[in-house]
């Protein structure tokens, strides 16, 4: 699907909207939404009402999908449509023309939100069903707009949730959208699996999360130089053995085991001095 014609803000909006760093803060933009209605009732619209109304923006919702605009008597200026990908542009369709309409979809466009003036909004983050209004702090968020005014917008509303929006470009945005899916649903995956096996052995998977937690914080501070185990020190004898009991006790999850031995194989030959966090990679 291609962007609507004409809609799209060009490079020299774009450049004037955007710091070296990504989106400018908006001058006066964040005090400037308006009213905002969120649809979609799921974790993150329910999160984003919450943490809108903590930030005293006026707020609607969360409504239904079948939303199809406030009434005359108090429009809305902004609607944030926070629904599967597969239903956007039928939300879309019903909001009649006026306010700029959003998506908060890391993987889909603008075009989606076609024939309104758009904009997306990203978060770089989880939710659950009892997120606390300052979930957003502190957490990036890729935005776009159909030109200069909606990317400020869309700036403003990361900026006022206490967010660092930045921009993805439209080319990239398939490539961001999976490395998010891997950090975040992947790592739940990965965590399943070895609380699985550690139940197999007759203790608490809670044990492992102080393990996973040093892990992650680790990896963000010196990188793949965080790397450690049987497998970056080429203990081969102790990667048959786990291998072994996991085709035992877990073999649903022997395939996985495998894949990610391989991976970090590769990534182990690329880390020549963790010590000093030096890397080459042949």
């Amino acid at each position: 699907m291609t962007e609507p014609s004409g809609t799209k803000a060009t490079p020299a909006e774009l450049a004037a909207a955007t710091g070296p760093g990504g989106p400018a803060e908006p001058a006066n933009r964040a005090a400037e939404l308006g009213r905002v209605s969120v649809v979609g009732s799921g974790r993150l619209g329910t999160a984003l009402v919450s943490a809108l109304a903590a930030a005293r923006v006026d707020v609607s919702g969360p409504h239904g999908r079948g939303y199809p605009g406030p009434s005359p008597s108090r429009p809305d200026d902004l609607i944030v449509l926070c629904v599967p990908d597969a239903a956007i542009a039928a939300a879309a369709l019903l909001i009649p023309p006026g306010p700029l309409v959003g998506h908060c979809s890391g993987a889909s466009g603008l075009a989606v939100l076609a024939p309104h003036r758009a904009f997306s909004m990203h978060p770089v983050m989880t939710f659950t069903p009892d997120s606390p209004p300052n979930v957003f702090q502190g957490v990036g968020a890729a935005v776009d707009g159909t030109d200069a005014d909606a990317l400020h917008l869309a700036s403003g509303l990361a900026i006022r949730l206490g967010m660092r929006p930045f921009i993805v470009a439209p080319a990239d945005r398939a490539a961001y959208h999976a490395a998010t899916a891997m950090a975040a649903n992947f790592l739940v995956t990965l965590e399943s699996a070895a609380g699985a096996l550690m139940r197999s052995a007759g203790a608490d998977p809670a044990l492992l999360l102080p393990l996973a937690r040093a892990a992650l914080e680790n990896w963000g501070r010196i990188g793949d130089a965080a790397l450690t185990g049987p497998v970056a020190r080429g203990d081969e004898r102790t990667v048959q053995a786990h291998r072994e009991a996991i085709a035992q006790r877990v073999p649903e999850y022997l395939p996985l085991f495998d894949s990610l031995a391989d991976a970090t194989r590769r990534l182990a030959a690329g880390v020549v001095d963790s010590s000093s966090d030096t890397r080459t990679y042949t």
